[in-house]
């Protein structure tokens, strides 16, 4: 029977794909963009009000990614069983609960615990997506997805910025309260995209996971770029805008000007799948951490130059994001019967770096200045491009 030229068109249905890079796109941004960089951007603040050292300000960061790194050991674990959803549930709890907590903080401990809880939403979050696309996601676009969901840190900084900016001062603490509801908002919007059992495997279809699963030679560069990785970016995350703010020529309160530029810039990692296509893994990985070493440095050398530390965050924010992207596809393709196990190994160790950084800089600076700090994370950055991705089968774009 042919249908009426008068019948009303179907309306088509959202692609899977899009569904779930919106969702995931939601939960990065809350996860990273607000929960786990929220606190470099407010550091200042955070600083007057409880009267905070740099080596303090550096402990409670390492703190924060203690808690991350908790919770991605957890999803290593659980994943596999438990599939991907009841994770990225616990990832909107802990968002939403603890950046209440810092909100209304009266003390020290009481926001330290709210940071920490809140930075383990991060590593509920990220890792698990790599069973969501392998399981819902058609082959051909997966990479394409991968790359995308980490730029949801940039959409996440890019809000954070103006929030800062019309919370300055004292009434920082409702910059909080915002990032908090759209936390519950973004949990809501992803338990209902998510299908229950999405991205679950049978443990008996799969081959037992040991230590050699883990530590294949192959492995190794990877990990090591995930540990410089969390290092390099925990130190700027964490002491980018008191940099700024301590070099007094900025003021004004506008130092959050340029944590919204960065993040606006960032978005320029949507173009993280195009790089990888273009470039491979390894051309990828090579222009990317000189890149980081660039920004890096150069905000440590010129933090009272306005002009050079948009330079900085310009470089800064789309050669981050494209990183994340750049490990997640390399984890994927190291290891596809295990997409989230081996994706939490890899941040596993972007954690341990994250942990080491912000403490050991803050050490650092307490007795070099931030400059010598930022100078030495710069170098960090740049030894890195030794750690490229050689293995087979690990540098070819599939379908390219």
């Amino acid at each position: 029977m042919t249908a009426s030229p008068d019948a009303p068109t179907a309306v088509r249905p959202v692609a899977p794909e899009w569904q779930i890079a919106l969702a995931g796109l939601t939960v990065i941004a809350v996860s990273y963009g607000f929960a786990r960089y929220g606190f470099g951007l407010f550091v200042p603040q955070l600083r007057d009000e409880y009267r905070l050292s740099t080596s303090t300000l550096g402990v409670i960061g390492s703190a924060t990614y203690v808690g991350y790194l908790t919770a991605l050991t957890l999803v290593g674990v659980l994943a596999t069983r438990m599939g991907p959803r009841p994770m990225l549930m616990c990832a909107g709890f802990s968002a939403t609960t603890g950046m209440a907590l810092v909100a209304i903080a009266p003390t020290t401990s009481v926001l330290v615990v709210g940071l920490v809880l809140a930075g383990t939403s991060s590593g509920w979050a990220w890792a698990p997506y790599s069973d969501v696309v392998d399981g819902m996601v058609r082959p051909e676009r997966q990479q394409h997805v991968m790359a995308l969901l980490p730029v949801g840190t940039a959409f996440g900084v890019a809000v954070a910025g103006p929030l800062a900016l019309l919370t300055h001062g004292g009434s920082w603490r409702y910059a909080w309260v915002a990032f908090s509801v759209v936390a519950l908002l973004s949990t809501v919007y992803n338990a209902r995209t998510l299908p229950r059992g999405v991205g679950r495997r049978s443990p008996d279809g799969l081959a037992p996971v040991g230590l050699r699963w883990f530590f294949r030679r192959s492995a190794v560069p990877l990990y090591l770029t995930g540990l410089s990785y969390g290092l390099v970016g925990s130190v700027y995350w964490t002491f980018a805008m008191d940099a700024i703010s301590t070099a007094g020529t900025i003021g004004g309160g506008r130092e959050p000007l340029f944590w919204t530029l960065m993040g606006v810039a960032g978005i320029a990692g949507l173009s993280t799948g195009a790089l990888l296509a273009r470039l491979e893994l390894t051309g990828s990985h090579r222009v990317l951490f000189v890149a980081l070493a660039l920004a890096v440095g150069l905000l440590g050398v010129t933090p009272g130059v306005p002009g050079l530390v948009a330079i900085s965050v310009v470089v800064y924010g789309p050669s981050f994001m494209a990183v994340s992207g750049l490990l997640a596809v390399w984890s994927h393709r190291l290891f596809p019967d295990r997409p989230s196990t081996g994706f939490s190994a890899t941040v596993f160790f972007l954690g341990l770096g994250s942990i080491a950084g912000p403490l050991a800089v803050g050490l650092v600076a307490d007795h070099h200045g931030l400059r010598a700090a930022f100078a030495l994370t710069a170098a960090i950055a740049a030894v890195t491009v030794l750690a490229t991705p050689r293995a087979a089968g690990c540098t070819r774009t599939p379908g390219g």
